[in-house]
């Protein structure tokens, strides 16, 4: 990741802008072109670097829910596991941990009943508990980049 990548991340966290040519607006900001300013985000989430580019919306202002969860998986299961979690479209994301629950993962759903159903589901296709962990307070951590 060089200085530009840096410019690029910390630019597009403070606000995407609502024109007609988004990333047109913001290339003019960052003094580039709006082709390499598409290239360097795709190459961005291509890298890993950054996970996922797009909207965070607020789950339970639209009557949805989100909770993480976490599971205790013997390692030899460990891929299976993911790959049996991961195929529910609610899963928003999912985290390896060096912890006795070695599996975290985000449930977001569009109502608050089904957070419990699809932990369920989990539980019936896994063989394993699903310990739910829905959040009490929410916080906003922003990550500025030296450029």
């Amino acid at each position: 990741m060089d200085k530009l990548d840096q410019l690029i991340i910390n630019q597009l966290q403070d606000g995407f802008p609502i024109v007609d040519s988004p990333y047109r607006q913001i290339a003019e900001q960052l003094n580039i072109t709006e082709d390499l300013l598409l290239q360097r985000l795709q190459q961005l989430l291509d890298n890993g670097i950054l996970s996922r580019f797009g909207p965070m919306y607020h789950a339970e202002k639209m009557g949805g829910a989100l909770t993480l969860a976490a599971v205790k998986v013997p390692e030899e299961n460990f891929e299976q596991c993911c790959e049996v979690i991961n195929a529910f479209p609610e899963v928003a994301h999912n985290y390896q941990r060096d912890h006795v629950l070695n599996m975290w993962f985000v449930l977001a759903t569009e109502t608050p009943e089904q957070i419990t159903d699809v932990i369920r589901q989990i539980e019936q296709q896994t063989g394993l508990e699903v310990f739910n962990m829905p959040k009490v307070n929410e916080y906003f951590v922003g990550l500025k980049l030296e450029a």
